[in-house]
């Protein structure tokens, strides 16, 4: 019973620590440091700027692990919710979602040669210099 216990614990070990790792937020240029409130009004289209500046989000498409985070832990929503809010908010003429791109490279890549850019990376892919404008 101890060698299942032990056993079943070694194996979740990896996992745990996948699901653990946070989430940061980097923006292009000088872009301010923002909190967990301005970015789900960024990411839900009812803001368009952090501070005084413009900013545009983007997004991992739907199922891609790292949005699944992000919609957990920050948006406090699962992919059904976030696509249901968006779709009813393209039909009322209130905006589109966020652009959608494939990986985390092209995510960092997108964010250093678009002013205003903002998107999420998990802290791992975080490049050196960035500007890192929240942690979660």
């Amino acid at each position: 019973m101890c060698r299942i216990f032990l056993l079943l614990l070694v194996v979740s070990l990896p996992l745990t620590g996948l699901a653990e790792e946070g989430l940061v937020f980097i923006g292009n240029g000088a872009l301010p440091k923002a909190d967990l409130s301005a970015l789900q009004r960024l990411y839900t289209g009812r803001a368009v700027s952090l501070g005084e500046q413009q900013a545009i989000p983007v997004n991992f498409p739907a199922g891609h692990p790292v949005r699944e985070r992000f919609l957990a832990t920050v948006m406090g929503q699962n992919e059904e919710q976030y696509t249901g809010y968006w779709l009813v908010r393209r039909y009322v003429g209130k905006g589109a979602p966020p652009k959608e791109l494939p990986d985390v490279d092209a995510m960092v890549a997108y964010v250093l040669a678009t002013p205003g850019a903002v998107a999420y990376v998990p802290a791992a892919k975080v490049p050196t210099g960035s500007n890192v404008i929240f942690r979660r």
